[in-house]
C-alpha cells in the first residue's frame, strides 16, 4: 500500500463569496423524483461460474419455475447445471418515465457464483415499494471485473459478480402522478440554509417581477403557479431552474481516518491556541530459546521464554502556537507549520475542536 500523503483540499475557492450556482443544482423540485425498483431473476449462459445448487437451492427453484412457465416439466428431475446464477436486479425509474422507454439496470449475484461475465439475464419483472410491476428487464450483462482459476491458484480483478445492462429494462407502467395539476411547487434545498433560501426567494421574485416565491423555512421555498401566471408548472420551473444564486455553506471540516484525507470549507476559523504533540511506541518482542540436556544425560528439551519489552518516546513538537486565523489560507499555513503527518494532523484537529478553538462543524468518517 502506498504511503499516505498529506491531502488538504478546499471545498470552496479562496475568495470572498461562493460562485453563483444554478437553482436546479441547489434544490430538489417537489414531485420531480425517481422511484427505486427491484427484482429477482436468473442469469444463464455462464461459463461454469454459476451458483452451486447445493449451496444455493433458491437458484434451482427459480430455474424450475421458469422452465415450467415455458412448458418444460422438470418435476422430480435432478439437474445440477453450473451455468446459471440467481441475481437481484435494481434500477431507478426516472421522473415522468413513459411506457415503452428504457432504463439502465444493475445486476448482482446473491448466491456463490464466481462470475457473471458473458451471462444473459432472462425476463425479470421489477417491482416498486407498492408491490406493483413497473418495468421488465432482460439482456446481456456487462460485468466490471475478470477472474481466472487454475488448479493451484486463482486471480480476480474488480467485481465480476456484479454488472450493468445499459437500457436493459423497458418501462411497462407509468407512475400515477399529474404534475400539471399542482397549484404550488416546493423547492427543497439539498443543504438547508436560511440565507440561501432567502436568496432563492429574492432571485425568483425579481425574475417574475412580483411575489411568486415564499421562503417557508431553511430548507423549503414555495413557488405559486397561479401567481406566476404561466400555462403550467413545467413552464414555471423551466424559467426559474437556470437562475443563479450564491449559496452559503456552514463552516465544516471533514476528515477520513482511513485514507488520511482532510477537507476544509472556506469559512473555517481557528482561535489562538497552543499545540504540543508527541508519539509513544511500545514494542514487545518474543525470542524463546531451546535448552537441550547434555549428551547421554536423561532429560528433555525445554523451551525457555525470552521477552524483550521497550518503550520509546519519539521527539515530538514543542509547544507551538497557532495564531488566530481570519481566512482559510491562514488556517492552512498555521497547520502546515506544525510539520506533522496527516494522521497526526487529524488528531490535532480533534484536540483543537475539543478545546473549543475550531469554529466549524467537525465531521469524522
Amino acid at each position: 500500500m502506498k504511503k499516505l500523503l498529506a491531502v488538504l483540499l478546499c471545498l470552496l475557492p479562496l475568495m470572498a463569496g461562493a460562485a453563483p450556482i444554478r437553482i436546479k443544482d441547489l434544490v430538489e423540485f417537489d414531485g420531480v423524483r425517481g422511484n427505486d425498483l427491484v427484482g429477482y431473476g436468473l442469469v444463464v449462459g455462464l461459463n461454469g461460474t454459476g451458483d452451486g445448487l447445493r449451496n444455493a437451492p433458491f437458484t434451482e427453484e427459480i430455474m424450475s419455475n421458469v422452465l415450467e412457465r415455458l412448458g418444460v416439466n422438470v418435476t422430480g428431475e435432478q439437474f445440477r447445471p453450473k451455468n446459471v446464477a440467481a441475481v437481484l436486479v435494481t434500477a431507478t425509474l426516472p421522473p415522468f418515465a413513459r411506457a415503452g422507454s428504457q432504463i439502465d439496470i444493475t445486476v448482482s449475484a446473491i448466491g456463490d457464483a464466481k462470475s457473471l461475465l458473458g451471462g444473459t439475464l432472462i425476463m425479470t419483472p421489477l417491482n416498486a415499494a407498492d408491490g406493483d410491476i413497473y418495468a421488465v428487464a432482460q439482456g446481456t450483462i456487462i460485468a466490471g471485473g475478470a477472474s481466472a482459476t487454475g488448479q493451484g491458484a486463482s486471480v480476480t480483478q474488480g467485481v465480476p459478480t456484479a454488472g450493468v445492462i445499459p437500457s436493459g429494462a423497458r418501462v411497462e407502467r407509468e407512475i400515477d402522478f399529474s404534475f400539471k395539476s399542482m397549484n404550488d411547487v416546493r423547492l427543497a434545498l439539498r443543504t438547508p440554509d436560511f440565507t440561501t433560501a432567502g436568496r432563492i426567494e429574492q432571485v425568483i421574485n425579481q425574475e417574475f417581477g412580483k411575489r411568486v416565491a415564499t421562503m417557508e423555512d431553511s430548507g423549503t421555498v414555495t413557488v405559486s403557479i397561479a401567481a406566476a401566471n404561466m400555462r403550467s408548472p413545467a413552464h414555471v420551473l423551466g424559467r426559474l431552474e437556470n437562475l443563479t444564486v450564491e449559496p452559503e455553506q456552514r463552516a465544516r471540516v471533514v476528515v477520513d481516518q482511513r485514507s488520511g484525507t482532510i477537507v476544509m470549507g472556506e469559512d473555517v476559523r481557528i482561535s489562538r491556541v497552543a499545540v504540543s504533540q508527541g508519539n509513544l511506541t511500545l514494542r514487545i518482542q518474543e525470542a524463546p530459546i531451546a535448552v537441550q540436556p547434555n549428551p547421554f544425560a536423561q532429560g528433555e528439551t525445554v523451551v525457555v521464554p525470552r521477552t524483550e519489552a521497550s518503550i520509546t518516546e519519539e521527539p515530538g513538537l514543542n509547544m507551538a502556537e497557532i495564531a488566530e486565523s481570519s481566512s482559510l489560507s491562514e488556517v492552512v499555513a498555521g497547520l502546515n507549520a506544525l510539520g506533522v503527518s496527516p494522521r497526526d494532523m487529524i488528531d490535532i484537529l480533534k484536540s483543537i475542536n475539543a478545546a473549543g478553538a475550531l469554529h466549524a462543524e467537525f465531521v469524522v468518517n
